[in-house]
């Protein structure tokens, strides 16, 4: 049986990136040292076999192209998210969030977006 397991990205200051997913809802897992050298923390929401992980190498320089890659994650109430990671200092996209998420019609996906410390854009889609 194939399981998908994790996906990895390139972060540049480790600590900051993992308090960064913790206010998304991410749970740390797992920490390790890559045979490599990188330093690894596994982060993941519960209830999800899917992980992100987090890579840092004191080598690599991180530079995240404008619309590289997302991920997504699905919230029961966006408004609730969105207003929860606003007020822990995060900004919402698209700006005029508040007013435009609940213009959108019924059936249609309302989704925002946040972006982590390093340009990776953040998904969030309202559960159907």
């Amino acid at each position: 049986m194939l399981q998908f397991l994790h996906t990895r990205i390139r972060v540049s200051d480790l600590e900051r990136t993992i308090a960064f997913y913790e206010k998304l809802g991410f749970e740390l897992t797992k920490r390790m040292i890559s045979p490599q050298g990188n330093q690894l923390a596994y982060v993941g929401i519960p209830g999800s076999k899917h992980l992100l992980e987090l890579c840092w190498s004191a080598d690599y320089d991180v530079q995240v192209p404008e619309d590289l890659m997302h991920t997504a994650i699905g919230v029961d109430d966006i408004m609730a998210a969105c207003a929860d990671l606003e007020a822990q200092g995060i900004e919402i996209w698209p700006e005029n969030w508040k007013s435009a998420l609940p213009a959108v019609p019924e059936g249609k996906s309302k989704i925002a977006f946040v972006t982590d410390p390093d340009g990776y854009e953040v998904e969030l889609i309202e559960n159907h």
